[in-house]
């Protein structure tokens, strides 16, 4: 994260930013929010006043959980009022409560691990656990080979070996890092064997449906009294307003309501404020569908012609299918070091990605060298950066392979 944030600030000049999962400043979106903001400062019922000097309920604002309620039961005929809805300080601090909410210690002096049937998954989940043992148990992914240049994660449902050590079900999707997007029928199935054990399956939504639907391919939300969904507006445009969204039975967000309270006593206000208009019109969802999604994959398909243009032919090179999210994730087969030290030496370079091995956590990887081959690259910086970080890229993971 120091690494990210200093090519952010003051390492503009020489670090080309393709690590972080930061949304690209999209003119328009920008411009949205600008107006929203100007709505609020116009607002003669001191709107303006409230959101700033007031401490919201722990649970968030009830015209926004009524609007996040309401919404959704429009679009998709879920039964939901605002009971079902928490604000979280954003999407990882909604996974940080349930996390260690259906795993780690419990009460009657047993334990519980989550289970991650597919990895790699999301970073941020890695250190979460506040008990001294691992609050993950994960399986490898299916690996299937889709193209000269392609390949695409898959569950192994032969090997998920679900079973009463598990508290709960947990996947992202899209899945940072790969894009990855679960089909419904991975999902379906997921879904009942959770119900089967009688633990919740948690879905991150961070990218995905219904908002900011950074989605490339056929998905279908879904929700039921045994799913806790995690939206989020960071990946809209608005990271900076930290806002989290849970929605799940009354019990649940009962229980993040308390959380909340007791570690951050209240949320941010702005965004719930700048967003609950355009869910109560159902705006969020054509700006999602015209305006989001469309920029995104068109940037991940200029990426994906950057990478065929600059990484060289006689690597062997595969990525991921772009199927959502900001990142391309790139597999180099023998690769004749770890991807950490590629890490370090594109670093050196000027260029910023993530290395693949942290996103394998709660796996024994011993002897499974896939794990230690990926890389992750964000394209959501302007174009002239993303242009000149796989320039770079193909250059050093050359030179890599050549004198090693």
């Amino acid at each position: 994260m120091d690494d990210l944030g200093e090519a952010l600030t003051s390492g503009k000049d020489r670090l080309r930013m393709m690590g972080g999962g930061n949304p690209d400043h999209i003119p328009s979106i920008q411009r949205l929010w600008r107006k929203q903001m100007e709505a609020l400062l116009d607002d003669e019922g001191n709107e303006f006043d409230r959101v700033l000097a007031d401490y919201d309920q722990p649970a968030g604002s009830p015209s926004f959980r009524e609007a996040v309620a309401g919404f959704l039961q429009t679009q998709y005929g879920w039964d939901l009022t605002r009971e079902n809805i928490a604000v979280t300080n954003g999407g990882q601090t909604a996974s940080f409560f349930l996390l260690n909410r259906f795993a780690g210690e419990m009460t009657d002096g047993g334990e519980k691990r989550i289970l991650l049937p597919i990895v790699p998954e999301y970073i941020g989940y890695g250190d979460q656990g506040v008990s001294d043992n691992d609050l993950f148990d994960s399986r490898k992914p299916l690996v299937e080979i889709t193209g000269e240049r392609r390949f695409k994660y898959r569950i192994d449902f032969d090997n998920l070996g679900l079973n009463d050590s598990h508290g709960a079900i947990a996947v992202s999707r899209p899945t940072n890092p790969s894009s990855n997007v679960l089909t419904d029928e991975e999902i379906s199935v997921l879904r009942g064997l959770a119900s089967e054990k009688g633990i919740p399956l948690i879905i991150d939504n961070a990218y995905g449906l219904p908002f900011p639907g950074v989605v490339f391919r056929d998905a279908t939300p879904v929700w039921d009294d045994n799913i806790i969904l995690i939206l989020s507006l960071s990946k809209l445009g608005l990271p900076g307003t930290r806002t989290g969204i849970v929605v799940a039975r009354p019990e649940i967000v009962r229980e993040i309501r308390s959380m909340t309270a007791i570690v951050g006593l209240a949320n941010n206000n702005v965004g719930q404020a700048l967003v609950r208009p355009l869910l109560e019109t159902g705006e969020i969802k054509r700006l999602s569908n015209e305006v989001v999604r469309p920029h995104y994959q068109a940037r991940s398909e200029q990426a994906m012609e950057l990478a065929e243009e600059f990484l060289p032919r006689e690597v062997p090179w595969r990525v991921h299918e772009s199927e959502g999210a900001f990142f391309l994730w790139f597999w180099f087969e023998n690769l004749p070091i770890s991807c950490r030290e590629l890490y370090l030496r594109l670093k050196d370079a000027g260029v910023i990605v993530v290395p693949g091995e942290y996103f394998f956590f709660g796996l024994n990887a011993d002897g499974w060298d896939h794990a230690r081959q990926c890389i992750r690259v964000s394209y959501t910086q302007p174009e002239s950066i993303v242009r000149d970080g796989f320039r770079i890229l193909g250059e050093v993971i050359r030179e890599v392979y050549r004198t090693s």
